[in-house]
């Protein structure tokens, strides 16, 4: 662990920051008024969701962290600036957009079970105004850092015109991207170095039904393909890991033992990657230490972060 915490990495995230709302109760009865349950509220909490998520991961590993993201002009977009501010991360790079609500998800939890989510959100495409104010932001900071992390959460931020931007500003300052997707037209990603998605989100990307190495092979090649990456990593839940790098797929088994909530396990694999390979390794170990870490956060409740310390404690070996 020693190689990775050394020196503090400099990450430049690029994504949709949300807020992340929980509600936590216990539920002993059934509502008289209709056939649901009826949670009692014990506490509540607001954290930073999303591309947030990413950056609390980041700083779990010590990392020097800036966003670039858009939100509401409301209370919840107040919120993620103080929160932001709270960890001693600039807000240069948040554009305030007065036609969007900031995203908010509110989960309801009754004795570790999540019951249900809502959802506040917008998902308009960002003006080209609102686009042009965050490149010049970017444009400013981007000879600064080690490596761009790009969450795309398809809330409207990462168009098809501003990725090609973006793309294209980080190839010219030799800043190496990673990048986790959203939807299922993966062509807006082309001139991505590295894509990150998940089981699903290759299927209905690629056509393909993933279900044995021979499918694996064919997706992660079609992916290379559609977006002319370098690498592709695809995160198989309990199956592992996969990368695909110089033609050749490599699989990691999972290291999760205990599975409590899966919730922000993407943003732990997706920080942690980048951490490894702004740390020069390779990508089959960047993927075994984001194995390691997403088994810490997924034994966990709600959207948690992993350190080193905490990695090295359940997994000596690493």
């Amino acid at each position: 662990m020693k190689n990775y915490s050394s020196a503090m990495i400099k990450v430049l995230v690029i994504g949709d920051i949300m807020i992340d709302h929980y509600i936590y109760g216990k539920c002993n009865r059934i509502s008289p008024e209709a056939p649901v349950q009826v949670v009692e509220v014990g506490k509540e909490e607001y954290t930073l969701g999303g591309a947030g998520n990413v950056i609390k991961n980041l700083i779990s590993f010590n990392c020097e962290v800036e966003i670039i993201s858009v939100i509401g002009e409301d209370n919840y977009g107040d919120l993620i600036l103080s929160q932001l501010r709270g960890l001693g991360i600039g807000t240069a790079g948040i554009a305030k957009d007065p036609n969007r609500c900031t995203t908010v998800k509110s989960r309801v939890l009754a004795s570790n079970h999540h019951l249900i989510r809502l959802d506040r959100e917008n998902t308009i495409k960002i003006e080209q105004e609102i686009e042009a104010q965050l490149l010049v932001s970017i444009n400013d900071r981007i000879g600064y850092y080690d490596i761009i992390l790009i969450s795309d959460y398809n809330k409207g931020l990462l168009t098809p015109s501003f990725l090609e931007k973006i793309f294209a500003v980080c190839k010219a300052n030799g800043k190496k991207t990673l990048l986790d997707p959203k939807g299922t037209d993966f062509s807006k990603y082309k001139g991505v170095n590295i894509i990150k998605p998940n089981k699903k989100e290759a299927v209905l990307a690629t056509g393909i039904e993933i279900n044995n190495q021979e499918t694996l092979l064919e997706a992660c090649i079609m992916l290379q393909n559609i977006t002319q990456c370098d690498e592709v990593v695809i995160t198989l839940s309990e199956e592992g890991i996969a990368s695909f790098s110089a033609g050749k797929l490599n699989l990691i088994q999972t290291k999760a033992l205990d599975v409590i909530d899966v919730t922000g396990a993407g943003d732990t694999v997706l920080a942690s990657i980048g951490v490894s390979i702004a740390s020069n390794k390779s990508l089959t170990e960047a993927c075994d230490f984001a194995n390691h870490a997403a088994a810490i956060v997924v034994s966990k409740v709600g959207s948690a972060v992993a350190s080193y310390e905490e990695i090295e404690e359940k997994f000596p070996t690493i």
